[in-house]
């Protein structure tokens, strides 16, 4: 009889832990004040290059439109500088504390080349980006669609951009270089 008795204990416990549990992930409290934006613009210098990244806010509404851009200014000596990149130099992955979400910065990977003169730095605005697959979960997907539109949900967000490029001499050698920086930045929901 005890036998039964265990068994017909330990059967529907080994269901419960086999078929694990549906728990949803909970949605992240719209109240952010617990986070506290410390820099909303940001500058590295390695050798002869100052990589700038910056948001024209510390903090925008819903709907308002994300407003970053990176620059990379040339500092040396020579009239001017070559460098070689993919699509851009610039760099855009962001992660959401909130929902402690990472959205990677893609793009493709031809070789470029670029004329760097010292005081007119290369600047490129922010434009949305992203990817995910099937596997994602469903808040996953709509979260990053909705940063690949330049849409943020409300939420807490680091930015750790970063420049890479290859620095071309004169000579014809070759330096390559990658140049990072962090901002952050606060979405409130609308009121």
């Amino acid at each position: 009889m005890k036998t039964i008795a265990a068994i017909c204990t330990l059967i529907p416990s080994l269901l419960l832990i086999a078929c694990g549990t549906d728990e949803t992930k909970e949605e992240p409290s719209d109240d952010l004040s617990g986070f506290t934006v410390t820099a909303s613009q940001a500058e590295s210098v390695k050798e002869h290059f100052v990589y700038r990244l910056a948001s024209e806010k510390e903090q925008y509404t819903e709907g308002e439109e994300i407003e970053i851009y990176a620059e990379l200014e040339y500092t040396g000596e020579e009239k001017s500088m070559e460098i070689s990149h993919a699509a851009s130099p610039f760099y855009f992955p962001i992660h959401e504390e909130t929902r402690d979400y990472s959205v990677e910065y893609v793009m493709n990977e031809p070789l470029l080349t670029t004329r760097l003169v010292p005081g007119e730095p290369l600047r490129e605005s922010y434009s949305g980006n992203g990817g995910y697959s099937g596997e994602d979960d469903d808040a996953y997907i709509e979260f990053v669609q909705s940063v690949m539109n330049n849409e943020f949900p409300p939420g807490y967000y680091t930015l750790s951009g970063y420049a890479d490029f290859t620095a071309i001499n004169t000579d014809n050698s070759s330096k390559h270089y990658t140049i990072p920086s962090q901002i952050d930045f606060k979405v409130v929901p609308k009121n």
